[in-house]
């Protein structure tokens, strides 16, 4: 028993200062070691990129940088060093609404027509073996391959990030992968080191809450939203610049698994969501998305309440609405997981002319890495004609010779300009990427965060008051969740001090779940602003009525009503959803002699994998149930995580009656079919209070 609990936090004895921005600086004195590069040279700033002014673009010279980005990206030899866990399927966009106005580039300017694409979506801290439902952002990356060339979407379903300057994300990602003494913990975020660092960088705060939030518990890939993160320009004829985001909205809804639920599922399925998909695409039930964007001017931007550049702040809805101007359809899954899941290589980089960049730090230094990453992962600066990842339009360059090239130049000419081959590639002004003419401020090159960066609590506190209650309880058990897993007092402290300036309530919430009293709040470095609530961020509160994509598990056994399994499969299938059946073994004969094969065993399929559960057996094989432990959690399972439930009278004597089960709106007998097929589209929220201690 530990019973010596020591709140004082030695970071206050770190010499430490607050930069510009807010952000943390730590200084060594005359005891310290001096961080340095590998090649020995002391490094003043390693907090922040090497900038032309304040908010200006990142600079090349700038070798502290590259080195320490560099040497985290060759990390691991050859797994992706993050979103290695991924799935990925094939499909096609179709641009719906011409921006001609705004850009130049084709994909976003003809309408009407397909472009192939392929999609990759992936947890980020586990390694290629790990889960699929750990609490974790998710990848989601789209590369379409345009006829002006490929561009690639390299996004999360997350808005926004935890750092504002690419220089930080090795440390990010070492604080939250396994401590490196001991290897664990796996695709987690609860544990010492992954709050430490986050508890001394208050700009992880915004996407710290969204993590602890229902958004990191996907129900499916289809199911989720996809972000840019970054602002992005799109450049018109005229060289006129527009600011953009990108939203990919689900056509399915943003849905949530419960963490009780991602927590059974990993130990029962931990191929879950890629299961999903794969079995959706092959019964022809595809995923869809909308692409939305959200435009506006340099002015407009000057006017928001927060900076646009910075990659820890979102841009409400309700501020700038979202244009939805096309669609994505993923329709056929890969026909190898290596050859295209695993070698396919997406950069931020790769964009076709008419869009371009802005000086977002964050994203300066990921037009870099990702680059970096590939040449080492994939062993060879000619993985683009691996051909998941080459373009389908024409591509002809000067590159020559390296690792693995499969390419036979017939040409003495390699270079240019040149007067040998006049069939030689040449430069083109006209269709050619244009970078936008920006005239920079007559700011000082340096390491020096903007302080329009410094609010690192308003947007946090946004999204927290936003959330319906049920979700407020979620986001507060998380914390609360994952904070009793940190066994440092003085971390779990350092947080609180922080929830506070986001909401009493919820640091209320999450200290009495700790048994902690709260600190002092920590000093915002900016003042904290009370920001309009804004209902996009909510998830229960936009979960739409369907039952598309939806999976409802019926149980069957010896002697089951073959009439009434048809007829409740053919009700969810008729309203997009569907059915598993699942029985005590593989196979089963129903009341009519029809053999059938379950697609489930009750012992290898809990609840947790269903969005629904109908049970239609007979008297003796209830009986016989009500002794199996599977069983009875198949039915408190489903109950505990507010689904629908449809019941037999066998099932209501024998099982249910055993069971902590109260009757309510979505506990229906059989009979009432359409009740129950209105009623498996949603979940009873009101219901969770009842079975589960939340925060």
């Amino acid at each position: 028993m530990n019973n010596n609990i020591d709140h004082t936090d030695p970071a206050k004895d770190m010499n430490t200062k607050r930069g510009n921005g807010g952000e943390t600086h730590q200084r060594a004195d005359d005891d310290t070691k001096v961080l340095t590069t590998q090649q020995g040279v002391a490094i003043s700033d390693n907090q922040n990129s090497l900038k032309a002014g304040a908010r200006g673009p990142t600079l090349l010279e700038d070798f502290v940088l590259r080195e320490k980005i560099n040497h985290f990206d060759h990390e691991r030899i050859p797994e992706r060093i993050v979103h290695a866990r991924g799935s990925a399927a094939h499909g096609y966009f179709e641009l719906t609404e011409s921006l001609e106005e705004y850009t130049t580039a084709k994909i976003l300017t003809e309408t009407g027509k397909q472009t192939p694409l392929f999609t990759r979506f992936s947890t980020v801290a586990g390694n290629k073996g790990s889960k699929d439902t750990p609490r974790d952002v998710r990848g989601f990356a789209v590369k379409i391959y345009t006829e002006e060339g490929n561009w690639d979407l390299v996004g999360n379903n997350m808005p926004i990030f935890f750092i504002q300057d690419a220089i930080k994300f090795p440390d990010l990602i070492h604080a939250v992968k396994p401590e490196p003494d001991r290897g664990f913990p796996q695709a987690a975020s609860a544990h010492d080191t992954f709050w430490d660092f986050v508890s001394l960088s208050p700009e992880t705060m915004h996407n710290l809450i969204w993590l602890m939030s229902d958004r990191a518990l996907p129900r499916s890939f289809s199911m989720m939203e996809g972000f840019g993160i970054h602002t992005y320009r799109l450049l018109n004829k005229e060289g006129k610049s527009t600011f953009f985001r990108y939203h990919w909205k689900p056509v399915a809804g943003v849905q949530s698994l419960i963490w009780d639920e991602a927590v059974k599922i990993s130990g029962a399925d931990p191929d879950y969501n890629r299961r999903d998909m794969y079995e959706a695409i092959e019964n022809g039930m595809y995923f869809e998305w909308e692409l939305g964007v959200q435009l506006f001017t340099e002015e407009e931007a000057n006017e928001f309440p927060f900076d646009h550049l910075d990659a820890t702040k979102l841009i409400p809805e309700e501020l700038v609405p979202v244009k939805i101007i096309g669609k994505m359809v993923l329709n056929r899954n890969p026909d190898n997981f290596f050859a295209e899941t695993e070698q396919v290589a997406f950069c931020p980089s790769h964009i076709p002319p008419g869009i371009d960049f802005s000086n977002d730090p964050l994203l300066q230094g990921r037009l870099f890495s990702y680059l970096d990453t590939q040449l080492s992962r994939l062993g060879s600066p000619n993985f683009v004609q691996i051909p998941i990842n080459a373009p389908k339009c024409p591509f002809a360059n000067n590159q020559q010779d390296g690792h693995m090239q499969m390419q036979v130049p017939k040409t003495r000419v390699l270079y240019e300009p040149q007067s040998l081959d006049l069939d030689r590639p040449r430069e083109s002004p006209q269709k050619g990427f244009n970078s936008f003419h920006e005239k920079l401020d007559d700011g000082v090159k340096g390491r020096i965060r903007a302080e329009s960066f410094a609010d690192h609590y308003s947007q946090p506190r946004m999204f927290y008051r936003s959330q319906t209650p049920a979700e407020q309880a979620h986001i507060a058990s998380a914390y609360a969740f994952e904070l009793g897993k940190v066994d440092t007092a003085h971390v779990r402290t350092r947080v609180l001090s922080h929830l506070i300036n986001i909401d009493e309530d919820l640091a209320n919430r999450v200290a009495n779940a700790l048994g902690m009293e709260l600190p002092e709040a920590a000093e915002p470095a900016a003042p904290v602003q009370d920001m309009d609530t804004s209902k996009p961020l909510q998830t229960i509160g936009r979960t739409p009525k369907s039952l598309k994509g939806r999976l409802v598990g019926i149980l069957v056994a010896e002697g089951s009503n073959h009439e009434q399994v048809k007829k409740f499969e053919d009700a969810i299938n008729a309203q997009g959803g569907m059915v598993k059946i699942v029985a005590p073994s593989k196979e089963v004969k129903l009341d009519d002699n029809t053999r059938i094969q379950a697609d489930e065993r009750v012992a290898g399929a809990p609840s947790v994998f269903f969005d629904a559960v109908v049970s239609i057996i007979m008297p003796d094989q209830a009986k016989k149930l009500a002794e199996d432990s599977s069983t009875l959690d198949w039915f408190t399972d489903a109950y505990v995580h507010c689904k629908a439930i449809a019941y037999c009278g066998a099932t209501d004597e024998f099982i249910l009656s055993k069971l902590p089960v109260e009757k309510d709106e979505f506990v229906t007998p059989l009979a009432k079919l359409d009740s129950f097929v209105e009623n498996a589209k949603s979940r009873l929220w009101e219901r969770e209070p009842k079975v589960r201690d939340l925060a």
